[in-house]
C-alpha cells in the first residue's frame, strides 16, 4: 500500500498508538477508513466520468465522419445533378413556349372546334348492313 512495507506500517502504527493512546485510537482507525472510502468513491467516481467522456468523444468522432460522408455525397449528387442549370433549362423552355415562333406561316390550331348542324328530323336515318343472317330470322321469329 503506497509504496510502503509491512515494517513500515509498524513503526506508523507504534508512533500512533504512542502519540494518540488506546483511548483514541480506534475512533481514530474508523475515521481514517471513512476518509479512505470516501476517497476511493471519489476516484471510481471520476473514473466512471472520465469514460464517459471517451465514450462521448467517440461518438462525436463518429458522428463527424458520418457528416464528413453525407456531405462528399452531396458533392458527388451535386456534380453529377445541377439543380439550378435544371431550374435555368425549365424557365427558358417555358420562355419559348410563352413567345410565338419567328416565321411567316399563320399556325394552325392544334384543336378545332366542332360545329353542329341541324338535320331535318323527315330524314331517315340509315342503318349498317351487318346484322347476320341468323339475327334477322331471330327477329321475324318473335
Amino acid at each position: 500500500m503506497f509504496g510502503m512495507g509491512f515494517s513500515e506500517l509498524l513503526v506508523i502504527a507504534v508512533i500512533a498508538i504512542l502519540f494518540l493512546g488506546p483511548d483514541k485510537l480506534p475512533s481514530t482507525m474508523v475515521e481514517i477508513a471513512k476518509f479512505f472510502r470516501s476517497m476511493k468513491q471519489t476516484v471510481n467516481s471520476v473514473k466512471e466520468s472520465i469514460n464517459e467522456e471517451i465514450h462521448i468523444e467517440d461518438i462525436k468522432k463518429e458522428a463527424l465522419e458520418y457528416k464528413q460522408k453525407l456531405l462528399e455525397a452531396e458533392t458527388k449528387v451535386n456534380s453529377t445533378f445541377n439543380p439550378h442549370a435544371l431550374n435555368d433549362e425549365i424557365n427558358a423552355l417555358l420562355e419559348e413556349e410563352d413567345t410565338p415562333p419567328a416565321s411567316d406561316k399563320p399556325l394552325k390550331p392544334a384543336y378545332e372546334e366542332p360545329t353542329f348542324t341541324k338535320k331535318d328530323s323527315t330524314q331517315e336515318v340509315e342503318k349498317p348492313q351487318t346484322q347476320s343472317k341468323n339475327e334477322e330470322e331471330e327477329k321475324k321469329d318473335v
